[in-house]
């Protein structure tokens, strides 16, 4: 059996979720932040409260 027979065929599909994980995560709390920065009244105007931020 040669080498490139028995290699993984993604090699690197660990550095990819991670990365997407940490992409997600960043994308999460940016929107969580601008969310607690906004007023009660914008809040409701979106739909949502202070509890639910």
């Amino acid at each position: 059996m040669e080498f490139y027979e028995n290699r993984s065929k993604r090699p690197f599909a660990v550095f990819v979720w991670i990365g997407k994980t940490i992409c997600n995560w960043y994308r999460i709390n940016r929107t969580r932040r601008i969310l607690s920065q906004m007023s009660d009244e914008q809040l409701k105007d979106v739909g949502l409260s202070r509890y639910d931020v």
